[in-house]
């Protein structure tokens, strides 16, 4: 209710300049009713613009004012900014646009409220679980037997949590989460709805022509501020855990094979995956649908660039393109490569033609050559 009220009474750009720091560029009393990305500015909306090439489509956009850049827009762009309009636009200039917009985003469109503290009454809970007065447990939740649930943890409506659980304060689980038995969350961890954590993982020996699973008897460790996307999936490990270290932040859809090691502030894109027991350094960045094989050492601050497939161990700091990955200078000599081979290609067929002709010359001159000694002879 709150938020529609604001939206309908509208705010003045003068409360979101003093809301979010701006230095405010135009009419302070002015009214505006709702915060829009450029593409669905609507009128009496602010929008943002976090690049000079966008300036001059706000004419059309509709919105009533921006948050831009505090660096002042060159002559051509305070030009695009009046182009089609009676008047400038209004703008709030800060140093961090992104920042600022969520802000007024949120000022607007507050998030949902934290359930309040409590159990579900169709929720299951072990007797022998410790869950704090403090966590909310929502609807259909089961949680077995010796799980430990801190203070301020949220989990949604039919997740499942396995004996010998344990989740970290002021976590929140969405619906349809799973943790396998003992699997460790640290504190402020996020995951998202279907997030399967635990499950064994994809080890198979042969035994008499048949295919039999090797021990799984890790876990699954997750340290502080991590979060976890919609539908990924975390293998345990074979006998030790698999980690995941603290701050990393995981797309929907990736898969993480039994015993990785993953460091700090990682960043692992969608539909990632990432074979067993490989290991990464600290802000490893990952793009989407990496492969990654088993048993390599990602090093730290290397950057596996969209579809890398990886097959070997990648130094601190390397950009990785393509499949087989290589470094990235090396990737882009072979592509320029590949670009050439039709021009190549025009060229070996002329090549080979004047070389056809030239040996067609030769052999007539030979052949004349041999007429001449034979009538010599004669």
């Amino acid at each position: 209710m709150a938020s529609s009220q604001t939206a309908l009474a509208g705010i003045t750009l003068g409360e979101l300049a003093e809301l979010v720091g701006a230095e405010l560029r135009g009419d302070p009393t002015l009214r505006v009713t709702s915060a829009w990305p450029l593409d669905d500015a609507v009128a009496g909306s602010i929008t943002l613009i976090d690049h000079a090439d966008r300036y001059a489509r706000l004419a059309d956009s509709g919105a009533a004012a921006a948050v831009i850049p505090l660096e002042a827009p060159p002559a051509a762009l305070t030009t695009a900014l009046t182009t089609g309009m009676t008047t400038a636009l209004p703008t709030l200039a800060v140093a961090s646009p992104h920042a600022a917009f969520r802000e007024i985003v949120a000022r607007f469109r507050p998030p949902a409220a934290r359930p309040q503290p409590g159990v579900a009454p169709s929720a299951v809970v072990s007797p022998t679980a410790t869950v704090s007065a403090q966590a909310s447990i929502g609807a259909g939740v089961v949680i077995g037997a010796r799980c430990q649930i801190a203070a301020g943890v949220v989990i949604g409506p039919n997740s499942v949590i396995g004996d010998d659980c344990q989740i970290g304060a002021d976590s929140f689980l969405a619906a349809a989460v799973v943790l396998y038995p003992s699997t460790v969350v640290g504190q402020r961890c996020r995951l998202h709805s279907h997030a399967t954590l635990g499950a064994d993982g994809f080890g198979y020996q042969q035994e008499d022509g048949r295919h039999v699973l090797v021990a799984q008897l890790g876990n699954v460790e997750v340290a502080d501020d991590v979060e976890i996307g919609a539908g990924t999936t975390i293998d345990r490990g074979v006998y030790g855990p698999t980690r995941i270290g603290t701050g990393t932040k995981i797309d929907n859809l990736v898969q993480i094979g039994h015993n990785c090691r993953l460091g700090q502030h990682n960043l692992i894109c969608s539909q990632v995956g990432i074979a067993g027991s490989t290991t990464t350094g600290d802000y490893v960045v990952m793009a989407g649908q990496v492969g990654v094989r088993d048993h390599v050492h990602i090093g730290t601050g290397a950057t596996l660039s969209a579809m890398a497939g990886v097959s070997n161990n990648v130094p601190d700091g390397e950009i990785m393109l393509g499949a087989p990955a290589t470094p990235l200078r090396q990737q882009k000599l072979q592509m320029a490569a590949v670009a050439k081979l039709p021009q190549l290609r025009k060229e070996c067929r002329e090549m080979r033609r004047q070389l056809d002709q030239l040996l067609a010359a030769a052999g007539n001159e030979a052949a004349d050559s041999a007429r001449g000694a034979a009538d010599r002879a004669a």
